[in-house]
């Protein structure tokens, strides 16, 4: 990672209006995601979604490439009484945190090698939600820009070694065209840590 790619996401952190809610795909997802264990946001930015997952209960480490975000992070939480953990790393360049982890996330950043260390991090049961726009976005936002998107209909093929759970693809309520997964490591039934005990 470049001293000028660090720049450039500090100073984007810098411009961006706060405060930010958690994410509305990520809180859809509430019931399914586990209460307990390890968690690891992958360019989590600020922490919003950071701190909904640790109040939650879950043991959360969060990935950024920027001291801006992670400075903004750590304030958040330190404000709500949460605990969370840190990484300031170059997701291109960086080897992920250690796991095992029950669940990772990872919204709106795509490196499409990642999907292939997932398997690795992911403790068996353990979930991975993702979500993150396609080309068809760009016909009403500029932004994000072709080569952060992903091609329509491109997810599924990412996923390695993982099993999908949910996915969708189209326009949000949020007015982007984004793909959207949840999908598990699978793991001799072992069901995901704090997912309830089927009756």
């Amino acid at each position: 990672m470049s001293h000028d790619e660090r720049q450039r996401w500090n100073d984007r952190y810098l411009r961006a209006p706060e405060p930010r809610e958690p994410s509305a795909f990520l809180r859809s997802l509430a019931g399914r995601l586990p209460t307990t264990g390890r968690a690891l946001e992958l360019a989590g930015g600020p922490g919003h979604d950071a701190c909904w997952l640790a109040r939650r209960g879950l043991d959360v480490t969060l990935v950024d490439i920027s001291d801006v975000a992670l400075e903004r992070a750590g304030a958040l939480a330190q404000a709500e009484g949460l605990r969370l953990q840190f990484a300031r790393l170059d997701l291109e360049v960086d080897p992920l945190p250690a796991g095992p982890f029950d669940l990772v996330v990872c919204l709106n950043y795509l490196w499409r090698p990642l999907f292939a260390a997932l398997p690795g991090v992911l403790a068996p049961g353990g979930l991975f939600v993702f979500a993150q726009p396609t080309r068809s976005n760009l016909q009403r936002h500029p932004h994000p820009s072709a080569r952060f998107l992903l091609e329509d209909g491109e997810l599924p093929a990412l996923l390695q070694g993982l099993q999908s759970l949910s996915l969708t693809e189209g326009w949000t309520d949020e007015g982007r065209h984004e793909a959207r997964i949840l999908a598990q490591r699978p793991g001799n039934g072992i069901r995901p840590a704090g997912a309830p005990t089927p009756q």
